[in-house]
């Protein structure tokens, strides 16, 4: 979710207080070739966290690079050639580009990658020329990853990417990226620049996620959550603007098919530990 840029002090500012860093972060290895050792790993970072970053996760730090240089492009261009790609207005086509904010300090782009039926080429960029190209490679890769993650789980997901570009902000500690929640989806993956501005609620307090470039930030949703009978959590998280520098993020959210009933894994029920969720 985005929130509106706003010109007074909004309740969760952080204006006068610093935020520590979570320097217990997890961090997964996916080349470790002890794959029973990774498997808890990602478990526990699920159970404990509900966020966790990988590394080593096949996806090629060149590829990273041209995949934020296509959308810093496209994000660079002049508003009326981002309008050609705009989500349609009073529609409830979530696709698309749309600005947040009139300051235009807040602006996204939003569009399916797979499966192959639902994506509208009509909302991919077509400026810069690569864009396509590279993104499409990109998708290739963070679907192998995904499925590395979720294993079983994945089969029949969708998969929806979202890059969202954030301007320096004069006021870094007046204007919230992406306010305080939890992701609705499955999984997300979230490839973001050198310019990281994520934090996690944990124990009470936020937290700075110490972020390794070019590692990819594995975040549970509120559906794995649900399916795994609360087992993993769903972490409550938020963006923050820097006050100099652009932040930019890729974001590819997985999500089981619309006709899914999601409810607790029967395996992961019993008498001592019945359903904690509605379908």
């Amino acid at each position: 979710m985005e929130v509106e840029r706003d010109q007074h002090k909004p309740p969760l500012s952080l204006q006068n207080n610093k935020i520590p860093s979570s320097q217990n972060f997890p961090v997964v290895d996916l080349s470790n070739t002890n794959g029973e050792l990774v498997a808890r790993k990602v478990a526990k970072a699920s159970e404990e966290w509900g966020i966790f970053q990988v590394v080593n996760h096949g996806i090629p730090t060149e590829l990273i690079r041209r995949l934020h240089k296509v959308d810093t492009q496209f994000f660079e261009l002049p508003e009326s050639k981002k309008e050609a790609v705009a989500k349609p207005a009073n529609s409830k086509e979530i696709q698309g580009y749309e600005m947040d904010d009139v300051q235009g300090r807040r602006s996204h782009i939003f569009h399916n990658l797979y499966p192959s039926s639902s994506v509208n080429y009509a909302f991919w960029p077509k400026n810069p020329p690569e864009y396509r190209e590279v993104t499409e490679e990109f998708a290739k890769h963070a679907k192998q990853l995904a499925e590395e993650i979720l294993g079983l789980l994945s089969e029949g997901a969708g998969y929806l990417m979202k890059i969202n570009y954030y301007r320096p902000c004069p006021e870094p500690d007046w204007v919230m990226g992406i306010k305080a929640h939890t992701d609705f989806n499955g999984l997300t993956l979230l490839i973001p620049n050198e310019i990281f501005g994520l934090q996690v609620f944990k124990e009470d307090r936020w937290l700075d996620v110490d972020y390794i470039y070019p590692a990819v930030i594995i975040i549970i949703g509120d559906q794995i959550m649900k399916m795994s009978n609360g087992r993993y959590n769903n972490v409550l998280h938020r963006a923050l603007m820097d006050k100099k520098k652009t932040r930019m993020s890729s974001v590819v959210h997985i999500k089981p098919p619309y006709d899914m009933v999601v409810k607790p894994f029967p395996e992961l029920t019993s008498g001592d530990n019945p359903p904690k969720f509605e379908p």
